[in-house]
């Protein structure tokens, strides 16, 4: 079962090259951090403004592609956690079929935040980012800074 989530907050830092996306549970009060690139944090950042740029970047070209391909993004899902890292995919119906795409969570969330893609999380690993479920997720004061080539990560 995945559960519906919202982006909460965006924190981009000028001084670290990791930045923190924040989703949280819709209708609930789960939520949990991601670490993120900074272009990605700003492509999302961006996307969320409507910002136009005068080139299209990765994820405008990618939304881009699929369009013109005859696909829809449906929505994005974040399937797993494995050792901090989580893993998303990328649902998107063409042609009356669905495909999947792997993907990482902050490149799939840039993709679809434009066009408010439902953004889901699988229970278990909603449940893994709570506290006292084993691995907790860090407090804003002990999110990395720097040197972690996680991206994706949340310890």
């Amino acid at each position: 079962m995945s559960i519906r989530m919202e982006l909460r907050r965006i924190l981009i830092r000028d001084l670290a090259d990791e930045q923190i996306i924040e989703l949280k549970e819709v209708g609930g009060d789960r939520s949990f951090p991601i670490v993120i690139g900074r272009p990605e944090a700003l492509a999302i950042d961006r996307r969320l403004k409507g910002q136009e740029i005068a080139r299209p970047q990765t994820h405008d070209l990618l939304a881009t592609v699929v369009s013109k391909l005859g696909g829809r993004l449906m929505r994005i899902v974040i399937s797993d956690l494995r050792g901090g890292t989580f893993y998303a995919r990328i649902i998107i119906e063409q042609d009356g079929r669905t495909v999947e795409i792997d993907s990482r969570p902050s490149d799939a969330i840039a993709l679809g935040i434009a066009e408010d893609v439902p953004i889901l999380v699988a229970e278990h690993v909603l449940a893994r980012t709570q506290p006292g479920a084993g691995e907790e997720p860090a407090d804003d004061d002990d999110l990395p800074g720097s040197a972690d080539d996680d991206e994706g990560s949340w310890k």
